[in-house]
């Protein structure tokens, strides 16, 4: 079977592996979308700390075609989005609601998935490896969804949309009237700002240097957009819109060191300032102690939006399904797994979503 795979740091290509048999709490899962995330990137460009070969793509939607022998979560024929942090719903943090640090998730991220003809075994990202047309993942790792929207969209669900939704609804509780900033408006602030327009709030500024994206703020729910490239102090004219204060939280889904010191500037005192993208596994923030000390600021990330699969996604088909969040128009490429096409769309910085259909 042909799969899209990073064989070493910066080469990407397509591979012919075979799936290993399904374990009795596996499931084997015929993909019908896989979303082209910019975590997929990182990991190919050496940013993100994962071990190499590694088959990528990680936000999946598919059905159900077999199941292993002590399968209880889904059955054949179930549509399923796949979850890049899986949750046992037993372990001490599952069993304290934070289901995103599962004490699971390590082991199944590491067992292998897939062999080459010389019997190498070779993993999948985040234990799902959806650049595939068939994938064998572990039960804990999908959620079944009862839906007719498309797979191109549900498979977003998987990692972008709950990562940004998540924090509004989970990470940062925005409340009616807070006034909020989302600096970068690819697919996961997009989702920060339809989240944010769900839950209430008054103001929505979007930052993004690319025109198309932030057209597409603007008519999802941002209340004003700010061209970073040409607005000499995004920070001042962040609290200029907001009487001087700066704003009630502010989330930074770029991945970057200096936009992330910006959000955090143009947050208000005793605001919440929530890192959502991911940076060079590397990077250092350099942060001042009186500073952060003295504003009362809370500086916190959200891993994968702080989630709770069982609950999250099935809330997040609703509000797609209701016409309150609107997945379709985070879609912009359709693409074909083709080695080509997938390092076409990597380097593409002008699209939110680039998405496989296999």
């Amino acid at each position: 079977m042909s799969v899209g795979i990073a064989s070493a740091v910066g080469t990407f290509t397509t591979a012919e592996l075979e799936t290993i048999p399904p374990g009795p709490h596996d499931v084997v899962v015929a993909v019908g979308a896989s979303g082209i995330c910019a975590s997929d990137h990182s990991v190919l460009a050496g940013h993100l700390p994962f071990g190499l070969p590694l088959v990528l793509g990680h936000e999946l939607a598919g059905r159900v075609v077999e199941v292993g022998t002590d399968v209880s979560r889904v059955r054949v024929g179930d549509r399923v989005v796949g979850a890049s942090i899986p949750a046992c719903g037993r372990c001490w943090w599952c069993r304290r609601h934070l289901k995103y640090l599962c004490a699971q998730t390590p082991a199944i991220w590491a067992a292998p998935r897939y062999r080459t003809d010389g019997g190498h075994a070779v993993s999948a990202f985040c234990g799902l490896g959806s650049f595939a047309e068939t994938t064998t993942v572990h039960e804990l790792s999908v959620v079944p969804v009862g839906t007719d929207l498309p797979d191109e969209q549900l498979a977003l669900i998987g990692c972008g949309v709950v990562t940004g939704a998540g924090a509004v609804f989970n990470t940062a509780r925005v409340s009616p009237g807070d006034e909020i900033a989302v600096v970068g408006a690819g697919a996961v602030g997009l989702a920060v700002i339809q989240a944010a327009a769900i839950a209430g709030a008054s103001r929505i500024v979007a930052i993004e240097p690319v025109p198309a994206k932030r057209r597409l703020a603007a008519d999802l729910g941002a209340t004003d957009v700010l061209d970073p490239t040409t607005t000499d102090d995004v920070v001042g004219t962040v609290r200029d819109l907001t009487a001087g204060r700066g704003v009630d939280a502010a989330f930074e889904a770029a991945g970057r060191v200096d936009t992330t010191l910006a959000a955090y500037r143009m947050t208000r005192a005793a605001g919440t300032v929530v890192a959502v993208g991911a940076a060079e596994a590397t990077a250092v923030l350099a942060l001042g102690a009186w500073e952060h000390v003295s504003s009362g600021r809370n500086f916190t990330s959200a891993v994968y939006g702080s989630a709770d699969i069982d609950v999250d996604f099935p809330l997040l088909v609703r509000l797609a399904e209701a016409g309150r969040l609107n997945l379709e128009r985070l879609v912009s490429t359709r693409i074909g797994l083709s080695a080509a096409d997938i390092t076409a769309a990597f380097a593409d910085t002008e699209s939110v979503r680039s998405v496989i259909l296999p």
